[in-house]
């Protein structure tokens, strides 16, 4: 039996359900993967009305499932986008071969010479250098906010940003990468809002829920206009695959797929195929992970050789930061930083020692992995905005999986010997 769009299932079970009839593949219980570049009409008639449909949305053919050319749209990439929007709670989604690739569409589509940008920091390096070095060149203002929970803060950099030109997007990653850093995703909304209601224009609210996946945040709940999510961490779950997703208003999707089209950065039929496969089980995996988590994360506070843990399950109750995470998250994590006492040397000291553990960068994966942040993630990131955004040269970011919480306690143990 399809999946009933009309029943009110949860997201774990949309995860399993949406985005794949077996009727339409013999029965198969599982998707095929289509590997195919280009798709065959049934007459010239026909193939005038599928363009006719896809670029410009009318004809007889306008929402009928047709294909054309896979850099276009391709069987799998409409199930996992199906699949992805209905997780997230939107109406539509859109899929790229990264996340830096859907990042990288939002600002060419939303962003004109003279606009402006505010983002949050800490902020994934990535991101930082799209729209710090990147950006720039198109004559696009770039202003950062470093408290996400302060309005008057918030609401102060946003007028920095109006006053050199007409604010466009606002970008935060929450929690953010390397530190866990919270943003009171509500707050910068209502913030969006009052800018439209004084300005004319609103800026679209663009949230990346990397670190959290779509089960742990709904920032479409909360009133985002994009949810970008790296598809390659939590979602593919394996370290095998690159992928990024951003779901949203119909009204916001489209342009990003013809933006996709003309830079041909969409995702590949079996990269989609294995995300569908990981969707599957993200939420026991996530679940098993933030378990995990919370116990070397409890560890490493512990140790006289740590100086401090962001883990978001140790955000001191009472705090505003707290409150937060209280009504946006339904989970800490498994991502988060600490901090030795010391710098660089005695990171590589560490990092060096572990056994079990794997130094290497990304994150989400079924295995755990630890980089330092200021010389891999965040190494093009000036040394002075990675202080603002509470890198220092001792912090390890640490993306904790799914093996035995014993063994990864015994090795940073034993590896914090050797520091």
């Amino acid at each position: 039996m399809p999946h009933d769009p009309a029943m009110q299932y949860r997201p774990e079970t949309l995860a399993i359900t949406s985005g794949y009839d077996p009727a339409s593949a013999s029965g198969a219980a599982k998707p095929p993967v289509y590997l195919t570049s280009t798709f065959v009409y049934e007459s010239a008639a026909q193939a005038r009305d599928i363009h006719e449909a896809y670029f410009r949305g009318t004809g007889p053919m306008a929402g009928k499932p047709a294909y054309i050319y896979s850099r276009l749209s391709h069987p799998n990439l409409a199930m996992l986008e199906t699949r992805l929007a209905a997780i997230d709670g939107a109406e539509r989604a859109a899929v790229f071969a990264s996340g830096m690739a859907a990042q990288s569409a939002i600002a060419f589509q939303y962003l004109r010479p003279g606009d402006s940008v505010l983002h949050c920091r800490p902020i994934y390096g990535g991101t930082d250098a799209l729209y710090n070095h990147l950006m720039p060149h198109f004559g696009v203002h770039v202003v950062q906010m470093f408290d996400g929970c302060d309005g008057d803060h918030i609401r102060a950099r946003a007028d920095l940003a109006l006053a050199q030109g007409p604010l466009s997007l606002i970008v935060i990653e929450t929690p953010a990468n390397p530190t866990a850093a919270i943003t009171d995703i509500a707050l910068v909304v209502a913030i969006a809002d009052e800018i439209g209601a004084r300005t004319g224009k609103r800026p679209l609210v663009v949230c990346d829920n990397t670190f959290l996946a779509p089960f742990a945040q709904r920032p479409i709940a909360l009133g985002v206009d994009l949810n970008m999510t790296s598809l390659t961490k939590y979602c593919g779950g394996h370290s095998d695959l690159l992928s990024g997703g951003i779901s949203g208003r119909a009204d916001l999707i489209e342009p990003l797929l013809q933006t996709r089209t003309m830079l041909g950065s969409h995702c590949d039929p079996f990269t989609c195929w294995l995300v569908l496969r990981s969707l599957e089980s993200v939420a026991v995996r996530s679940e098993r992970a933030m378990a995990n988590a919370a116990l070397v994360a409890a560890f490493l506070r512990d140790h006289p050789k740590v100086a401090g843990v962001t883990y978001l399950g140790f955000l001191p109750e009472g705090s505003v930061q707290r409150a937060v995470f209280d009504r946006q998250c339904q989970g800490a994590g498994s991502t988060f930083s600490f901090h030795l006492h010391g710098g660089q040397a005695e990171a590589f000291a560490l990092l060096d020692n572990l056994r079990l553990v794997k130094l290497a960068v990304s994150l989400g994966g079924s295995e755990t992995l630890a980089c330092h942040s200021a010389t891999t993630t965040h190494y093009n990131v000036a040394a002075a905005d990675r202080a603002a955004g509470g890198i220092t040269e001792g912090t390890i970011r640490l993306s904790v999986g799914i093996e035995h919480p014993d063994d990864l306690i015994g090795d940073f143990a034993q590896a914090l010997e050797q520091v």
